[in-house]
């Protein structure tokens, strides 16, 4: 998981401009929920981009979700997004 991790980092980071990014795997909180799945990821994705925070905020989540829309398909079950 900290390889996909990794390379979701790296490929945003290749995409958007930004100054910093971090990305929490919030997994382990989620793991009693009905609808929880051990190889789907709860990520909690902080960017601080001044070019992401110059969009409307809308038009910022979909860019970023359509840098990830292969690993939302596949390893991402939810993501929350922080801007700073």
């Amino acid at each position: 998981m900290i390889n996909d991790i990794n390379q979701i980092k790296e490929k945003i980071k290749k995409k958007i401009s930004l100054e910093n990014i971090d990305i929490i795997d919030n997994s382990a909180r989620h793991k009693n929920h009905a609808s929880f799945q051990k190889d789907k990821l709860h990520l909690i994705l902080k960017i601080e981009s001044k070019f992401l925070k110059s969009l409307k905020r809308l038009e910022a989540e979909k860019l970023i979700f359509s840098t990830i829309k292969k690993e939302f398909e596949e390893k991402i079950h939810a993501l929350e997004i922080r801007l700073k």
